[in-house]
């Protein structure tokens, strides 16, 4: 069996409340060793470190703001970002970006909460999780500077093509590639671009309970997406890649272990 890392999985989301000792069961037997929880807002974030601090053989958390909370993003917010980024389950700062797709807050705010995120992560040196959507000049104006001072930063939800791949690759990204990849839709660019990953730059993750995999041959009658299924993940990396998928599973994991210090 496989052992895989998922970077990026939001399992303290409602969704999960009444059978989530089931689903990480299920994500466990499926060869998914580790799952870094997604710290998305206030709550989030604290609700993803009390879970990780609970199965730390399992867990590691994010912590921060993602730009559709920007507008909620405070002095009193921040001090407690900081305080989360002591415990030992907190690995990395995030979900943090900019958003211009859905606009839930203004785009002045969301820069803002973006920079107060990188100098928290550059403070506490902790690596950072990003989030970027239709806001890829702005994103790159902000956190290009911010780089050399991070200890190390990964596009999480990569959905691009060659172009902006490119450039974060440029910078000095990791690329974290989710069910995005396996929609013939939306995820064709990705998929092209996908064989100019290197190997030591690359990270596979479900964003659970969202992206459910189009290419899943029984899919929940729910539609949610769960960590088990980052095998179908990898599945369509592989195949983009033309690598076998023990040689990506590999990769994928001594990465993550790397970037994120487990």
């Amino acid at each position: 069996m496989v052992s895989l890392v998922d970077i990026g999985a939001n399992l303290t989301h409602d969704s999960f409340d009444t059978d989530r000792d089931a689903v990480i069961q299920r994500a466990v037997d499926a060869g998914v060793e580790r799952m870094i929880l997604t710290g998305s807002s206030a709550q989030a974030s604290q609700d993803a470190a009390k879970l990780a601090a609970r199965h730390p053989q399992l867990f590691r958390a994010t912590a921060g703001v993602h730009p559709h909370h920007a507008s909620e993003y405070s002095d009193e917010l921040h001090e407690m970002l900081r305080r989360l980024a002591t415990q030992p389950e907190v690995v990395a700062i995030g979900e943090c970006g900019l958003d211009y797709f859905r606009d839930f807050s203004p785009r002045t705010c969301q820069k803002r909460a973006f920079e107060r995120q990188l100098e928290l992560a550059q403070e506490c040196d902790l690596p950072v999780f990003l989030h970027q959507r239709d806001a890829h000049e702005d994103f790159l104006a902000i956190l290009r500077p911010a780089m050399p001072g991070l200890s190390g930063a990964v596009a999480h939800c990569f959905t691009g093509g060659v172009n902006e791949l490119q450039e974060y690759l440029d910078l000095g990204l990791y690329i974290g590639i989710t069910g995005w990849i396996c929609d013939e839709r939306r995820g064709a660019e990705l998929y092209e671009a996908a064989r100019l990953i290197p190997l030591d730059r690359l990270m596979i993750e479900t964003d659970a309970p969202y992206l459910l995999p189009r290419t899943l041959q029984q899919k929940p009658k729910s539609r949610r997406n769960e960590p088990m299924y980052l095998i179908e993940v990898l599945r369509v990396v592989s195949n983009a890649m033309k690598l076998d998928e023990s040689v990506v599973a590999e990769a994928t994991t001594k990465n993550a272990r790397l970037f994120f210090g487990f």
